[in-house]
């Protein structure tokens, strides 16, 4: 298993982040998934196998939602509104 720490923007809300866990969730060798509103971050565990970084990326866009590939040390917080 890999980990992956995608920066998704534009979470305002729980059901936002609700959104992002499910559209992860649904890629076939995804495991586990963390999404926190107050970072605005997704960790996902994946099989690499089974799917890839830019799969993980697609479903957040597909959702609704900005993302970047990051790692912790250069996260940053960034607001955007949804649910305005």
């Amino acid at each position: 298993m890999q980990t992956e720490l995608l920066k998704v923007k534009g979470m305002t809300c729980g059901g936002c982040t609700t959104t992002v866990a499910n559209a992860l969730k649904a890629i076939p060798g995804v495991g586990d998934v963390k999404v926190s509103l107050s970072t605005g971050e997704a960790t996902v565990q994946y099989d690499e196998r089974l799917t890839a970084p830019d799969q993980l990326k697609s479903a957040v866009k597909v959702a609704g939602y900005g993302v970047d590939v990051t790692d912790a040390a250069h996260s940053q917080k960034s607001k955007s509104g949804c649910c305005g």
